[in-house]
């Protein structure tokens, strides 16, 4: 069974220097219906003001997984690791026994659009962890580049999960498809843009949820920026 949850039936919250959107139940917003997705437990699409975001803050026990549509973001945390993260980056972080960061917007001038993504861990109580890579527009044009996965395969980031996800660019005539073992859950984030997922139309901030693995085709793309989770097949993250 494929469910699709557009974009506007999100949770929103506005806190003047930042404007959130919640694909899940997340701080004050909370929907019985939408408490994750197998091991995915948040997506926040988030905007935040010139020079604003988020102060240092603690996290434990989950795979904290960032990815920037436009801007900078300078992350900091108590491991010791400070960067900047673009368009094209893709940051990872075993929060694991705990870590404290901060996420500002690293422009004086412009906002910063990105998704911050949390994925529940396969153990908990992890040594706390950092990776950093960048796939550029070229990687993913047309395809669904794999970004995140278990073994680091292709050059990926390595989660602590039975997870893999991939990130993709299509407009005009690209498509592209992905095979995924029939027993598997498949969610589908798209990004910006327009997208047709198995026959189904996405518009920006839509999500789909596939029940049943096989072969995912994506195709039609309006300058579109999609997504692809390949899950476990739990209906809901399992928390410790």
């Amino acid at each position: 069974m494929n469910e699709l949850r557009k974009s506007a039936d999100r949770g929103k919250a506005d806190h003047g220097w930042l404007h959130s959107r919640h694909s899940f139940s997340f701080a004050s917003y909370y929907d019985p219906e939408q408490v994750g997705f197998s091991d995915l437990l948040v997506i926040n699409d988030d905007r935040v003001a010139p020079s604003q975001g988020f102060g240092r803050h603690p996290h434990r026990d989950m795979e904290i997984f960032s990815y920037v549509l436009d801007g900078e973001l300078e992350h900091k945390d108590s491991m010791g690791n400070g960067s900047v993260i673009r368009s094209g980056d893709v940051q990872l972080m075993t929060a694991g026994t705990g870590v404290t960061h901060s996420e500002y917007n690293a422009s004086a001038t412009q906002p910063v659009h990105f998704l911050q993504i949390w994925i529940v861990p396969a153990v908990n109580g992890l040594q706390p962890d950092y990776r950093q890579a960048h796939f550029s527009a070229k990687d993913k044009r047309g395809r669904l580049r794999l970004v995140i996965s278990p073994n680091g395969e292709q050059g990926s980031l390595v989660i602590n999960q039975d997870a893999r996800i991939y990130a993709g660019l299509f407009d005009g005539e690209e498509k592209a498809s992905l095979t995924v073992a029939a027993q598997r859950y498949i969610y589908v984030h798209l990004a910006r843009g327009a997208l047709t997922v198995n026959g189904q139309r996405l518009e920006a901030g839509d999500g789909l949820r596939i029940r049943q693995g096989g072969q995912l085709a994506v195709e039609a793309g309006e300058q579109a920026e999609v997504l692809v989770f390949d899950l476990r097949p739990n209906e809901l993250p399992r928390m410790e």
